[in-house]
């Protein structure tokens, strides 16, 4: 039986106060549900803390609404609208490339232009037995089919095409494998009569899938294919053997150009949705819910590993089953935020029938606001990596913990709902790795209260609740701050930044674009100041559509701690041309932003900090003011202590200032800490904590040219010692001697000895 469940997601993430937010919802726990808005200042459940914590705002949201089902239609396609020289054939012919990766797994739609209201139309796809097939129907009862029944191999190219000869009332289907090495494959021919008459309706045409409702713009669609397509071509008349080959090359040949109704390039516009028609007749198309571009096609020579430089054989997409952008389901609620909201983490929250949800957002200031000293940058870009992020199907999720997962209602529900769309940590059906992730569709991860099912002891909070454990912190000790995101500074740069004296990230601001890496390093080296309150900092490369809002990109790919591996010539982003994988293969460590960089993980226990003599330093005195303690940290909601779950160390060969002060560093983690795989050329014994020294949380603090400095503590558990004693504790103390010292004008200097 189903579990009843209310979720939703928002149209935007970050909004100012005044702007018009838009929810949308989908409940089958209750026929109504509530709305209500709240301000959130602690999503942690866990009792020995703070506890939850949230304000009701009073909204124009507020109020009972009718509930529904909303079903969100997963899967990627290629959607050409309708087009009267679909309709004006008689003969014609279909060809594409294609690689399939789950051949077997039930019908999949390659090319389809088919009415499902009269059932009227034409399918290639892959039948139930792995083989190519063709389809046909007058709406009538006039139904005719053909296979070849010979299975197409897994992760080979073939050529497939068909033909309906009206002339001859043949409908035929040509498979090919298509292998560079000479292996010996031979072609399947297969025909059947059609004893009626067909002509093709006036439908949209598409690719990977089979339309069966809804408009080109907004499709409904099944029988999803998994796998590559390249070259797909829509032909006038039955095309001859030869005439296929033509049609087979990069440009469209002159001899034949009369036939072709329409020649579908995807190494075109790789970096968009648009789908180039190159054809006279231009009968473009548009790519839904992101299927991968920028993947190698039939023809890649492995010469070229870029499709900047080689676009033309990068003419594959890479269409899924669980593909999804945009969930598309209807507004419930559509309010203006209150007038007088201050900036900080904010949700939606609904209730039904005792199901609770909140749908969380981030109110940053508008134009012309005062600014207050201290701005707090929400990591939605690493909120949105993990977003969905499941140990229901995760195989190392126990080895992780060392410990048994315990799963709560919103790990089962992921699990009832692969449609709602997986992490950046996920492979997809076929077990290519996921590469796009959206925001437009629920993310039951992101929410307040949600617990995360890695971690032995404590809160075992991730990402987004992690950070409330700094928001409730900020406020208690009454400091004056704004909320802006990962978003807001991708695409405002440093003059976002430049507002404030001080900027603090999150507990793990892992995942950085081009845009946001030079933004916060001009400002650090301007004369801003850095506090970064967490570990696994800066480091993995990212890129966020040029056109489409809320959906970014990761290529996993060189060494680095990754649960799946990009495809050799796969390595570059679909959505800006630049090269995946870790800041630190593009000369940009985290060492040499941050001051430290990512070292180790473990998920059971944290441990604590010991002072290192440079801690008596005069630079540093500031950041112990009052902290006469040698141990630090041993003690926090986050496994225990301060230095834990992932951690960061210094290495002045990676980019460590040679004059940063190391002021602290970490002992006692369990052999669950393990050594990352970049810092390994070859695999040896000592890789795990105690052997293995490198195994540290490093504490540092660094002055910049301009008067800036960086405090950085290497520990995405840092934040869960905060409120440790009612916030009575030296990680507070540290923490806040360092923001009053950073909100000081008065600029740092440094002068080497």
């Amino acid at each position: 039986m189903a579990l009843p469940y209310i979720t939703g997601y928002l149209d935007k993430i970050s909004l100012t106060r005044g702007e018009r937010l838009s929810v949308m919802v989908s409940c089958t726990a209750a026929p109504r549900f509530r709305a209500s808005l709240v301000r959130t200042i602690c999503g942690d459940l866990n009792p020995e803390g703070p506890g939850f914590r949230e304000i009701e705002i009073p909204s124009a949201a507020d109020g009972v609404y009718p509930a529904r089902e909303q079903i969100c239609n997963a899967g990627s396609c290629v959607v050409v609208p309708p087009s009267e020289r679909f309709s004006a054939l008689s003969s014609f012919s279909v060809q594409l490339h294609v690689w399939p990766t789950t051949p077997l797994k039930g019908e999949q739609a390659l090319l389809c232009i088919w009415d499902e209201a009269s059932k009227t139309g034409f399918r290639l796809a892959i039948d139930g037995n792995g083989a190519l097939a063709a389809h046909c129907a007058d709406g009538r009862g006039g139904v005719a089919g053909v296979s070849t029944n010979v299975p197409l191999t897994e992760r080979q190219w073939h050529l497939v095409a068909a033909t309906y000869d009206a002339e001859a009332k043949t409908l035929s289907v040509i498979q090919e494998p298509y292998s560079r090495t000479g292996a010996g494959e031979r072609p399947v021919v297969a025909s059947v009569p059609v004893g009626f008459d067909f002509s093709l309706p006036k439908a949209a045409l598409t690719i990977a899938a089979r339309m069966t409702g809804g408009t080109a713009e907004a499709p409904r669609t099944s029988d999803h294919y998994n796998g590559k397509i390249e070259k797909p071509r829509l032909i006038r008349g039955a095309a001859s053997r030869l005439d296929m080959e033509k049609f087979r090359g990069e440009a469209l040949p002159a001899d034949v150009a009369a036939q072709c109704v329409a020649f579908w390039d995807f190494s075109v516009g790789i970096d968009g949705e648009r789908i180039a028609d190159r054809s006279r007749h231009r009968l473009n198309g548009r790519a839904i819910n992101l299927p991968a571009r920028g993947m190698t096609g039939s023809n890649w020579t492995g010469e070229e590993v870029s499709w900047k430089n080689a676009p033309t054989q990068y003419g594959a997409i890479h269409f899924h089953d669980d593909d999804v952008y945009d969930a598309r389901w209807d507004a419930d609620i559509a309010f203006d935020l209150p007038e007088d909201l201050k900036s900080g983490f904010y949700a939606i929250r609904l209730v039904a029938d005792g199901e609770e949800e909140r749908i969380p957002f981030f109110v940053r200031p508008r134009k012309g606001d005062r600014r207050a000293p201290v701005c707090f940058l929400a990591s939605t870009a690493t909120y949105l990596a993990y977003a969905n992020l499941n140990p229901v199907p995760f195989p190392i999720a126990e080895l992780l913990s060392s410990r048994l997962i315990v799963l709560h209602k919103a790990n089962l529900l992921i699990d009832e709902h692969p449609e709602w769309g997986p992490s950046l940590y996920d492979v997809h059906s076929d077990g290519s790795g996921v590469c796009y992730s959206s925001r437009l569709r629920p993310i039951l991860n992101f929410r307040p209260g949600f617990i995360s099912s890695f971690g032995a002891k404590g809160s075992n909070l991730r990402e987004f609740n992690a950070d409330t454990h700094i928001i409730d912190w900020l406020e208690n000790q009454g400091i004056d701050y704004d909320v802006v995101t990962d978003d807001d500074l991708h695409a405002e740069g440093y003059e976002l930044l430049s507002r404030y004296r001080t900027v603090v990230t999150g507990a793990h601001p892992e995942y950085f674009s081009a845009e946001m890496w030079d933004a916060t390093k001009a400002y650090a080296d301007a004369g801003g100041r850095v506090a970064v309150l967490g570990g696994n900092s800066f480091y993995w490369r990212i890129a966020f559509h040029p056109e489409l809002p809320g959906v970014m990109e990761v290529r996993r790919c060189g060494p680095a701690i990754r649960t799946w591996e990009t495809q050799p010539g796969e390595e570059f982003h679909s959505f800006d041309g630049k090269r995946g994988g870790l800041w630190r293969a593009h000369a940009r460590p985290p060492q040499s932003i941050g001051g430290v960089g990512f070292i180790s993980e473990g998920f059971d226990l944290a441990a604590f900090y010991r002072r290192t003599a440079a801690s008596r330093d005069p630079r540093a005195a500031f950041v112990f003011d009052g902290v006469d303690d040698e141990i630090i940290g041993d003690f926090g909601l986050q496994g225990g202590g301060a230095a834990g779950i992932e951690i960061d160390h210094a290495d002045t060969n990676l980019g460590t200032p040679v004059h940063a002060l190391i002021l602290a560093s970490s002992e006692g983690h369990t052999e669950s800490f393990r050594l990352v795989n970049e810092e390994m050329s070859i695999t040896v014994p000592t890789v795990t904590a105690p052997v293995e020294a490198r195994i540290q949380a490093d504490m540092v603090f660094f002055e910049t040219a301009g008067g800036g400095a960086v405090f950085n503590v290497g520990s995405i558990a840092w934040p869960g010692s905060l409120s440790h004693n009612g916030y009575d504790n030296n990680v507070s103390r540290i923490t806040a001697n360092v923001l009053r010292r950073f909100v000081d004008p008065k600029p740092f200097t440094y002068e080497r000895e």
